[in-house]
C-alpha cells in the first residue's frame, strides 16, 4: 500500500509497466470535469472509473481485496477515510473469491485509518485488504484499475 500526493506519482512508475499511462490519464488537466463512468485506457489491462458517492460508515462496510488488478485510487473532493489490512492476515471471509468481480470479502476490522484528502492517491496492491468511502459526506473519486500481468 502506498498513500502520496499526486504531483510525487513519477516515484512509482518503475514498480509497474502501467503505471506510467495509469498516472497519464490521473493527471489529465479536466480530471474533475469528467461524467461518473468508466474510461478504458488500454483495454481491460489499464481502466479508470469516475465516482461521486456517498460515504458510509465504518461497520457498514467490508475489507476487500483483488487478485487480478492493482487499484490506484485518487480523491478529487471529500475525504476518504480508508481503512487497510494486510490480506495475509484476514481471517474472516464472508465468501469465496470472485474472479468475474476479482472481488474477496472480509469482516475482519482494518489495522490502519487513511484519511485521504483531494490531491492524494492510495495504492492498494493484490496483498493489501482495503475498505474504501468510509465518509459522512460525498467523495468524488477516480479509481485506475491496473492488471497484475500485462499480457
Amino acid at each position: 500500500m502506498i498513500l502520496d500526493v499526486l504531483e510525487n506519482a513519477h516515484c512509482y512508475l518503475a514498480l509497474h509497466q502501467g503505471f506510467a499511462r495509469a498516472f497519464d490519464f490521473l493527471e489529465h488537466p479536466d480530471l474533475q470535469e469528467l461524467p461518473e463512468d468508466s474510461y478504458e485506457i488500454d483495454r481491460d489491462r489499464i481502466f479508470a472509473m469516475v465516482a461521486k458517492e456517498t460515504g458510509r460508515r465504518k461497520e457498514d462496510a467490508l475489507l476487500e481485496a483483488h487478485e487480478r488488478y492493482i487499484d490506484i485510487q485518487l480523491v478529487l473532493a471529500g475525504t476518504d477515510t480508508m481503512g487497510w489490512r494486510p490480506k495475509s492476515l484476514c481471517l474472516h471471509p464472508t465468501g469465496e473469491y470472485d474472479p468475474k468481480t476479482d472481488l474477496q470479502l472480509f469482516s475482519d476490522e482494518p489495522d490502519i485509518w487513511l484519511p485521504t484528502h483531494p490531491g492524494f492517491f492510495v495504492i492498494f496492491f493484490p496483498e493489501d485488504a482495503h475498505m474504501p468511502l468510509i465518509s459522512s459526506g460525498l467523495i468524488h473519486k477516480v479509481v485506475v484499475k491496473i492488471a497484475v500481468v500485462q499480457a
